[in-house]
């Protein structure tokens, strides 16, 4: 029995883990959770799965839960995080929530020595080199959630880094896809929502819609897998069916396939290196789907994927500036108090005024990140 720490239960990633905790009652069961503004469906989740240990974003919701939930520890704040993210008893920690708030937890679950089923991608975007160097540290490991990253982790399956030609990330293209620059001029917010394969949280459609999602998974992958940035590729594939590939040096190609639900590398993810049954969920008929449809990057098209690889390649805090910024603009967006190339005008502002400072610490991560949202906020 695996005891799960989760981060963000109520978010996308979230609310899908308790779908695996609940489809293997014998196998996992949940620990400790975190929890923003949702406090109805928090309730009903601790009704059903039995925390120890719940934290929430406001005090006025903590207090609630203390009155309602007398023998339950409750907490809040990002100390509430961090206390849920190196809770002893957990035996790994689920990192579901979104943006950057997600790395002291996770650098809190590192030190505690507890393995990360990492989705928080923002946080090997904002401070790669500080969360692999301390998994490394620590001998913690950290297994991807991701889709995209899954999907290459279990491609590599053990093999050497030196047999790897390149990595090669796939991307639905998001909401717009079949839409050119001139075209993207006026969309609205819930044009940008409805993404054509898979259901996330809002702030990810969005980043789907820019293609932002991929360029946070392009540094991502840097990171988890050692490679570098001329050896990561992005392929657009509409039907996200192959979830990413590798490619060796001897040009074998191994691909990861699969129906696009983000319940399996999940559930990978928490049994490693072990696989569970999942009975009732869909197979995989490729008859089905008759033809599998891929398309070339175009940087031009995609701005927000040109980005994020000068980001990746310059290093330093400049990753920690592109997510910062990008975070302030999708909000701004989501809000109506910004147009959806806005987000990448908001970006690129940024990026163009920060001047890199090389491997930075956590204090200066974060100065940078505060002065970045500070900035980009006045810019809007």
């Amino acid at each position: 029995m695996k005891q799960v720490g989760l981060l963000g239960a109520t978010g996308s990633i979230g609310t899908q883990t308790l779908d695996i905790i609940r489809l293997h009652p014998e196998r996992f069961s949940l620990a400790a959770m975190t929890a923003g503004k949702n406090l109805e469906l928090v309730r009903e989740q601790i009704k059903e799965f039995s925390p120890n240990l719940v934290s929430v974003q406001d005090t006025q919701d903590a207090q609630a839960l203390r009155s309602e939930f007398p023998n339950l520890e409750v907490t809040e704040g990002l100390e509430g995080l961090v206390e849920v993210a190196a809770y002893a008893a957990t035996d790994v920690v689920v990192t579901g929530i979104t943006g950057s708030i997600g790395l002291e937890p996770t650098l809190a679950a590192i030190e505690a020595g507890k393995p990360i089923a990492i989705a928080n991608k923002e946080t090997l975007v904002t401070a790669g080199h500080l969360v692999t160097e301390a998994a490394k540290k620590q001998g913690v490991a950290l297994i991807p959630v991701d889709s995209e990253h899954s999907a290459i982790f279990q491609a590599l399956n053990g093999e050497p880094v030196e047999a790897i030609d390149r990595l090669i990330v796939t991307a639905s293209g998001g909401s717009f896809r079949d839409k050119g620059r001139a075209e993207l001029e006026g969309v609205t917010v819930e044009q940008a929502l409805r993404h054509p394969n898979w259901s996330m949280g809002a702030k990810v459609t969005i980043d789907s819609a820019t293609m932002m999602n991929k360029g946070l998974e392009v540094i991502e992958a840097h990171w988890l897998f050692g490679l570098s940035y001329d050896k990561i590729d992005v392929l657009i594939h509409d039907e996200s069916i192959i979830h990413s590939m590798v490619e060796y040096v001897d040009r074998s190609v191994i691909a990861q396939l699969g129906t696009p639900d983000m319940r399996v590398p999940i559930q990978y993810a928490l049994s490693y290196p072990a696989r569970l049954e999942r009975p009732e969920e869909e197979r995989l008929h490729l008859w089905e789907l008759g033809k599998l449809h891929f398309s070339k990057l175009d940087l031009e098209r995609y701005r927000c994927m040109e980005f994020a690889y000068e980001a990746g390649k310059a290093g330093g805090t400049m990753p920690t500036v592109l997510n910062a910024a990008n975070e302030v603009a999708v909000a701004a967006f989501l809000k109506g108090k910004l147009d959806f190339l806005g987000i990448e005008r908001v970006i690129e502002q940024a990026l163009t005024g920060h001047e890199r400072i090389g491997q930075p610490s956590l204090e200066t991560i974060q100065a940078v990140d505060a002065e970045t949202r500070r900035k980009a906020t006045l810019a809007l």
